[in-house]
């Protein structure tokens, strides 16, 4: 018989004696932060309110997966493991593996995803109502979580990774902590320390593809915070413009499995990314520089060409010590 890979959305299994990644029965469950533990110390945020989905909050440090020992322990040396290259700031974080890297990052979103089901799946029991849940995000919500089990089974991927990360060098004030993730589109961001990631879960490369001309523009360069969050605001947008949903073919042999994307072009003639709007695009630019406080009338005063602190009126990159000169630091 083929062996298979847990799914809890078969049935949705999100209680607290079923370990999350494993669906191993648990008597005493270990649970484990959703938020790498050591960034709730360093930033002082294990008492801080999250707000859910549903409008209710709770602490960063409530947030936890219930686990086997086994995976508490993969769980365990994978921080462990990305704290020392955190330490060593972004010359650490970019010589990480970037599986290790979307491991590390899927569990934080995953996690997050997971304990929102948890609230959903309360309320629905509270209202006596059926369980209303998008099929399209299951998709998505099962495939990252197939994908995470490369954490605890041997899974290797064909032709392409299905995901895109870029790790760059950014010029942060002391203490720096900015995160952000949008769910519907598995799209992620974090600036931190020495250095910013931004990564999209489950795109096959597409916006690698996608955001080609700036990101040569922009290769081997220390950024400014505000160059680092406009490449963010670019690629959290183009999420909400993929118009695919990847699908992948998943094999087995003895004990290791095999995930091969399909082809996102399928029989669909449709370009895979939607029409790029400028003004929509300036409302993602104008929460992302809130900081700075540019007002979206600013941003888009020329349509055809948005205001960038990433390229000049050449689309030549503009140095990090210019763009302090323009923002009069």
């Amino acid at each position: 018989m083929e062996k298979q890979l847990y799914n809890p959305f078969d049935g949705f299994s999100f209680d607290n004696n079923t370990c999350f990644l494993s669906g191993v029965k648990l008597d005493q469950p270990s649970f484990y932060t959703v938020f790498p533990d050591w960034i709730l110390k360093e930033h002082n945020i294990d008492d801080q309110p999250f707000k859910m989905l549903d409008e209710s909050y709770k602490n960063y440090s409530d947030l936890k997966l219930p686990c086997s020992p086994d995976v508490y322990k993969r769980l365990s040396e994978l921080d462990e493991h990305v704290r020392i290259a955190f330490e060593k700031g972004y010359e650490g974080v970019k010589e990480l593996d970037k599986l290790t890297l979307f491991q590390w990052i899927s569990k934080w979103v995953y996690g997050i995803i997971f304990n929102e089901i948890q609230v959903g799946i309360k309320q629905q029991v509270l209202s006596g109502e059926d369980m209303n849940f998008s099929q399209t995000l299951v998709h998505k919500f099962r495939n990252l979580h197939v994908m995470l089990q490369s954490l605890i089974e041997d899974i290797e991927y064909e032709t392409v990774l299905p995901f895109s990360i870029l790790v760059y060098e950014v010029d942060n004030p002391e203490n720096t902590y900015n995160y952000r993730d949008e769910i519907n589109t598995l799209v992620y961001s974090l600036r931190i320390k020495n250095l910013g990631i931004i990564a999209c879960l489950q795109d096959n490369g597409a916006n690698l593809t996608y955001h080609e001309d700036i990101l040569s523009v922009v290769k081997d360069q220390k950024l400014h915070p505000i160059q680092f969050e406009e490449l963010c605001g670019r690629f959290f947008y183009s999420c909400y413009l993929f118009n695919r949903l990847p699908d992948y073919m998943i094999s087995s042999i003895d004990d290791r499995f095999y995930i091969e994307p399909m082809s996102l072009l399928g029989v669909n003639s449709r370009p895979i990314f939607d029409n790029w709007q400028a003004k929509t695009y300036g409302q993602v630019i104008e929460n992302f520089w809130k900081p700075w406080g540019y007002t979206l009338f600013e941003i888009i005063k020329d349509p055809e060409n948005p205001m960038s602190f990433i390229t000049d009126k050449d689309h030549q990159f503009i140095p990090l010590e210019d763009v302090k000169k323009l923002l009069k630091e």
